[in-house]
């Protein structure tokens, strides 16, 4: 291992020389950047050996973000695959300077025409963000990875994006945005004959989203829309839980809400998220519960 850390070094001191001296045609930015990934290799082969160690955890992604600044003086596409690497080479150690490495790929992709791959970075941002629960942050990020995979016409990779931005949407309590985005998404899955089963899936987060605002008016209304749109959805049991829970709503009916949400679940497994949402109805119900009792 310090044999690989020794060469690391002295492939850095040979490119620092190189840079300092005299090149033609700017061949000396190359030959540097050679050496500079050379001395990450050595890193790499550093750590792989005998196990983490905490100078090539930290060398790794200097070295490669180095080699990113000589490729940047020749090559956009260059430059911006190094800041990749560099940024790869961080995420298990310094999920800001990963981020920021991987910002930079993006933006020199994006400048060169390369938006599928601009996108890629960006949704990879986003999921840094995630893992981090910066929920507004991964937002910004799928937004933008969306806009990018949708001009290139990648539906499935833009929708997966937007599916995101609308499940931490509603996380946020930013219900009618989730809500538009879901319901956007069934109506192009609609007319994709491998898309069209979802169809019940993302009617029933915007129905579970219409349910969080308290508003049994715009949850019956957005059910007789989600018929018009898809009229096969009234006959899933998809539809039969949101009207139920509808009316248990209306009713101020906790029992009913929990019976109904119990029965679905006992077919088919809610997931945390929806399980979460549901959650707050429920509390919305037993707080009006309450205020009726001391009411009276």
């Amino acid at each position: 291992m310090s044999d690989q850390i020794s060469k690391g070094l002295e492939f850095e001191k040979k490119a620092e020389k190189k840079l300092s001296g005299w090149g033609l045609f700017g061949s000396k930015y190359e030959d540097a950047g050679d050496l500079f990934e050379k001395a990450a290799n050595c890193y790499k082969l550093a750590k792989s050996c005998k196990g983490p160690s905490w100078r090539c955890i930290c060398q790794v992604g200097p070295v490669l973000f180095k080699g990113t600044y000589l490729m940047l003086m020749d090559s956009k596409h260059e430059s911006a695959n190094a800041y990749a690497d560099a940024g790869h080479s961080y995420k298990k150690t310094n999920t800001k300077a990963c981020i920021g490495c991987l910002d930079q790929a993006s933006n020199l992709f994006m400048e060169i025409g390369r938006l599928s791959m601009s996108a890629r970075y960006c949704k990879e941002i986003g999921e840094l963000y995630e893992q981090e629960q910066n929920l507004e942050q991964a937002i910004a990020y799928y937004d933008k990875a969306a806009d990018l995979f949708q001009g290139e016409e990648v539906t499935t990779s833009a929708n997966q994006c937007k599916q995101k931005i609308a499940q931490f949407s509603a996380q946020l309590e930013h219900y009618p945005k989730a809500i538009e985005i879901y319901e956007e998404i069934a109506r192009q899955s609609l007319n994709n004959n491998l898309l069209k089963y979802g169809v019940r899936g993302h009617l029933l987060n915007a129905g579970i989203c219409q349910l969080c605002k308290g508003d049994v008016v715009a949850i019956t209304n957005a059910l007789e829309r989600y018929q018009e749109l898809d009229p096969t959805f009234s006959s899933t049991r998809e539809y039969r839980l949101l009207a139920d829970l509808a009316a248990a709503l209306d009713e101020e009916d906790v029992v009913k809400f929990t019976d109904a949400v119990k029965e679905f679940d006992s077919m088919t497994k809610l997931d945390e998220w929806k399980t979460t949402l549901l959650l707050r109805v429920k509390l919305l119900l037993k707080a009006k519960e309450e205020e009726e009792d001391d009411l009276t």
